[in-house]
């Protein structure tokens, strides 16, 4: 089994920036694609970025878009994701997962093997 853990989460105040990071035990991100969920209280859990296996793809929720980056180092096995100009309605707890070819399934926390313990974003106004 990967065993994926997210750190560089913490309160942050609007317009702020954060970038996060989930390291991977066990085996490789290089054989799957990984990306960052959220849930914040009371809602379901969103995709928000993906990239793919080889780092050639990249999925964002249009909330997102424009905004956040994500980034893959197969060598470090390591996937992170830049926030920039955080909202308010960003807050909530962020998860990595990695899934094998989830292609159409993108968005789909079903589409996951793996998946971290979480990190919570809080942004303040």
């Amino acid at each position: 089994q990967v065993q994926l853990v997210e750190s560089g989460g913490g309160l942050v105040q609007a317009g702020g920036s954060l970038r996060l990071s989930c390291a991977a035990s066990g085996r490789s991100f290089s054989s799957y694609d990984t990306g960052w969920f959220r849930q914040a209280p009371g809602k379901e859990r969103e995709c928000v970025a993906v990239i793919s296996m080889y780092g050639a793809v990249a999925y964002y929720a249009d909330s997102v878009k424009g905004r956040f980056t994500i980034a893959r180092d197969n060598v470090k096995n390591v996937v992170y994701l830049q926030m920039n100009s955080l909202k308010p309605e960003d807050t909530a707890v962020y998860y990595c997962a990695a899934g094998l070819q989830v292609g159409y399934r993108v968005s789909m926390s079903s589409a996951y093997d793996y998946w971290g313990q979480g990190t919570q974003v809080t942004v303040s106004s």
